[in-house]
């Protein structure tokens, strides 16, 4: 059974970082491209940041340059390093593959605030 669990969400200041971790059953990691989405307070979910199976990553407009993914396969986890952090980042964090998704985890929550 498909199965995604997202962590490291805080409360942090502008300015600060997060990392963000997603562990996956390997049915869901295996040789898939996976995403870090996101959903604002009263916004739709969309994606910040995809990597493929090989470490091909690609990035939002908004986000290149400040968030970082990465995976390690072998652990069935992928990662978002997230750095300069403002104020619209605050969001529930998930992750999924980009391509036919599986049922989503809870997600992890990211306020940045001062």
């Amino acid at each position: 059974q498909a199965q995604l669990v997202e962590s490291g969400g805080d409360l942090v200041q502008p300015g600060g970082s997060l990392r963000l971790s997603c562990v996956g059953s390997v049915n869901v990691f295996e040789s898939k491209t996976m995403a870090w989405y996101r959903q604002p307070p009263g916004k739709q979910r969309a994606w910040v940041a995809t990597i493929t199976y090989t470490g091909l990553t690609n990035y939002i407009p908004a986000v290149e340059g400040r968030f970082t993914i990465s995976r390690d396969n072998a652990l069935n986890t992928v990662y978002l390093q997230m750095n300069s952090l403002k104020s619209e980042d605050t969001a529930v964090y998930y992750c999924n593959r980009f391509y036919s998704t599986v049922p989503w985890g809870q997600g992890t929550p990211v306020t940045v605030s001062s």
